[in-house]
C-alpha cells in the first residue's frame, strides 16, 4: 500500500470557495464523466440534498458532482451553482430535452463562526465548481478552506471551548486500486489519534483538554451544542454497482468512529458519500476497508492543517510539550 494524492486520482476534480470573513465556504467534487455512487447518513441531525436518489432501489445510479458545504441548511443553495456550471458543460442525466446534472450534497453547521448572515450560495457553488474544473492533477488545499472554513470540534460546552476543524484529504493505492477520502471535520466530539486528543473541548485558560466523553459522563453541561456534523466523500477507481457503493459508504463510517469521540450523535449529521469511477475491477471488502482507513487519516489531516479563525484556536496553536 502506498500513499497517493487525492488530487491526482483520475475522474475526479475538487475545488473550494470560501469567505474567511464570513467564516464559511463550500467544497465541490466534479465527476465530468459520471460516477456510480452511494451514501450513508449516520448522524441524528443531517442536512442533505438528493440522497434518496442514491438508494439502491432507485433509478439514477450516476452522479456528476457532490457538494460539501457550510451554512447549515442555507448552504444547500450552493448546489444550484454546481448544477449551473455542469449544465454549461452539457454534463448531466439525459432527459430528452436536455441534461440534468445530478449533484447530491450535505451541509454542516458553522453559523456561529464569522457572520451568520454569510452562507454558501449559488455564486459560491459556481466558483468552487470552476476552481475544481481547473484543478485536475493538482494538490488540494486542506485546513481552513472550503467547507472546512467555519468548521469546529469539541463543542459540548459551546464555542468558548471549541477548536478549529477543517478540510482533510488522504488517498492510497493497492495493486492498481485507488481509494481516497475528502472530509470536512465539524464534529461534536474530540478528534483522536492513537489515543491522543488532537483537537476537542479545550479549556483555554488552563490549557488542558476536558474530553467530551468525560464532560458527558459527569453531566457537566446543560445541553449539547447542537450545531455540528462531519461530512465527507470517499472515491475509488474501482468498478461497482450502486448497492455496493452504498455498502462502501457504510464501511467508510468506521473511519469516523475511530477518529471522532463520540461520533454519530443526535447532534451530528454525519454523512459520507461514496463514488466509483469504474476504471478497474476491485474487491468491495478491500475498498471498504481502505475507505475507512483513508477517512480516518483525512480527518487527522484536516485537524492538523487547520488554522485559527475568529478567535477559535487550532491544533498548531497549542503548546504540546
Amino acid at each position: 500500500m502506498k500513499e497517493i494524492s487525492l488530487g491526482e486520482m483520475e475522474g475526479i476534480k475538487i475545488g473550494h470557495s470560501q469567505s474567511k470573513e464570513g467564516g464559511t465556504g463550500c467544497t465541490v467534487a466534479l465527476f465530468e464523466k459520471g460516477a456510480v455512487a452511494g451514501v450513508d447518513v449516520r448522524g441524528g441531525a443531517p442536512g442533505t440534498r438528493e440522497t434518496d436518489l442514491l438508494k439502491s432501489e432507485n433509478l439514477v445510479d450516476t452522479l456528476h458532482g457532490i457538494l460539501l458545504s457550510g451554512g447549515s441548511a442555507y448552504g444547500l443553495d450552493a448546489a444550484a451553482g454546481v448544477m449551473a456550471y455542469l449544465e454549461e458543460q452539457n454534463i448531466g442525466f439525459d432527459v430528452g430535452v436536455g441534461k440534468v446534472p445530478i449533484v447530491p450534497g450535505a451541509v454542516l453547521f458553522d453559523l456561529p463562526l464569522g457572520s451568520p448572515k454569510v452562507r454558501p450560495d449559488k455564486a459560491m457553488g459556481y466558483a468552487a465548481a470552476t476552481v475544481a474544473a481547473q484543478n485536475a492533477g493538482k494538490t488540494i488545499p486542506q485546513g481552513t478552506v472550503g467547507a472546512g472554513t467555519g468548521a469546529a470540534v469539541g463543542k459540548i460546552l459551546g464555542m468558548d471551548y471549541a477548536m478549529k476543524g477543517g478540510i482533510g484529504t488522504y488517498a492510497v493505492e493497492v495493486a492498481g486500486v485507488k481509494v481516497g477520502a475528502l472530509v470536512a471535520v465539524n464534529g461534536f466530539g474530540d478528534v483522536v489519534e492513537n489515543g491522543e486528543i488532537l483537537a476537542g473541548v479545550y479549556d483555554r485558560k488552563n490549557q488542558v483538554f476536558l474530553r467530551t466523553e468525560g464532560v458527558m459522563v459527569q453531566g457537566m453541561y446543560d445541553k449539547p451544542f447542537n450545531g455540528n456534523t462531519t461530512i465527507g466523500l470517499v472515491v475509488t477507481n474501482g468498478k461497482f454497482s450502486k448497492p455496493l457503493m452504498n455498502k462502501i459508504a457504510s464501511m467508510a463510517h468506521n473511519g469516523y468512529a475511530r477518529a471522532l469521540s463520540p461520533s454519530h450523535t443526535m447532534v451530528d449529521g454525519d454523512t459520507i458519500f461514496a463514488a466509483a469511477t469504474g476504471a478497474v475491477e476491485a474487491d468491495p471488502s478491500l475498498v471498504g476497508h481502505l475507505a475507512a482507513l483513508a477517512m480516518e487519516r483525512a480527518i487527522h489531516r484536516g485537524i492538523k492543517a487547520a488554522t485559527s479563525l475568529h478567535g477559535v484556536p487550532a491544533y498548531g496553536d497549542l503548546n504540546r510539550f
